[in-house]
């Protein structure tokens, strides 16, 4: 497993200036966060790239900005959409390529999508992915259909060892369902987390801040999907300011570490 924080910890600020920001305090890795087309441009991504290559850090997860038209174009009866969308992705994937990127957070539809037909687009999703290198995985979302337990297990039986997942724990709580329950049915089809810890206050906060049993949720990542990567994930309101996210990463970086010293024979 590694440890990351995600640039979007710091939206709106400028993607750049959220990546400088965190390479210059110190995080080894990150997940980019990009939030609009243009930032998709060949120059933007070399530039990322160039950033990352002169603080030596890794980016093994990309989240995009356009999960809401997948209802209307993946998804979509009309097949014109769905070759469009995908020529679309691919401006996704050249970017992780660039960056050196894995895995893209993938969202899938809000709902009522017949899971053959997910099915067959997750696919088809997967192999525009494989030319460039990278994979799509799904996230759990709230009152999307990536929420729903039963759903996950049904995709589990229908895809087996082809579906990729992302767990996001506050996400997790939010559907009023523990990240264990999510991490038990994902398997070892996770490839990331997005983590934040969760109690009375809130079910995104800063590690520290609530009762996630991180000790125990890392003891059976690491039997289950050992290298994923781990990346914080905070709204902007839940902490005061970059030193307060990078002392939440040194945290979650030092809890890997133990854990997987522990985990060694």
């Amino acid at each position: 497993m590694v440890a990351g924080i995600s640039t979007g910890c710091l939206y709106p600020k400028a993607l750049e200036d959220s990546l400088y920001d965190l390479a210059v305090n110190g995080a080894g890795a990150v997940c980019i966060a990009v939030n609009t087309r243009s930032e998709l441009k060949k120059s933007f991504a070399h530039g990322a790239a160039n950033l990352l290559r002169h603080f030596d850090m890794d980016c093994p997860v990309v989240s995009g900005f356009s999960a809401e038209t997948d209802q209307l174009m993946l998804f979509s009866d009309y097949q014109r959409r769905v070759s469009d969308v995908l020529e679309y992705y691919k401006l996704y994937f050249n970017f992780m390529s660039t960056v050196g990127a894995r895995i893209f957070v993938f969202d899938g539809p809000r709902a009522g999508c017949k899971t053959e037909l997910f099915c067959e687009r997750y696919l088809m999703l997967c192999e525009t992915a494989a030319q460039f290198g990278v994979t799509p995985a799904l996230r759990n979302v709230n009152h999307w259909q990536s929420g729903s337990l039963s759903f996950l297990r049904e995709l589990r039986n229908a895809l087996g060892n082809r579906l990729s997942f992302v767990l996001d724990t506050k996400q997790a709580v939010r559907s009023r369902e523990t990240p264990f329950a999510f991490l038990e049915a994902a398997g070892e089809s996770v490839r990331a987390v997005m983590i934040s810890d969760s109690g009375e206050l809130g079910d995104c906060l800063p590690i520290g801040k609530g009762r996630f049993r991180f000790r125990d949720f890392f003891s059976r990542l690491e039997e289950l999907s050992p290298d994923c990567a781990v990346i914080l994930d905070l709204n902007r309101s839940s902490f005061h300011g970059t030193a307060e996210l990078i002392s939440g990463y040194n945290i979650l970086s030092n809890m890997i570490s133990v854990n997987k010293k522990e985990e060694q024979p």
